[in-house]
């Protein structure tokens, strides 16, 4: 889906295939170095979270090595 993005720039908003059809995160890269974060429940209603590309990555990479995995 392409469309106009929350800083006005365009957006590719892109969204797991292990999602379901309702309540995912979907991401968008912008032009200015930062991603763009939303719930695909509220789309282009909803609030956008906008992160340093530098942040995301560092999230992702922590994701990766199982720093948020649930310890039971």
């Amino acid at each position: 889906m392409r469309e106009i993005g929350p800083r006005g720039d365009a957006a590719l908003w892109q969204r797991s295939s292990h999602c379901g059809h309702t309540s995912c995160v979907e991401v968008a890269r912008l032009g200015d170095e930062s991603i763009a974060l939303r719930d695909s429940k509220d789309g282009t209603r909803g609030r956008v979270l906008i992160y340093p590309a530098r942040s995301w990555s560092a999230f992702v990479d922590a994701a990766k090595q199982g720093f948020f995995d649930v310890r039971r």
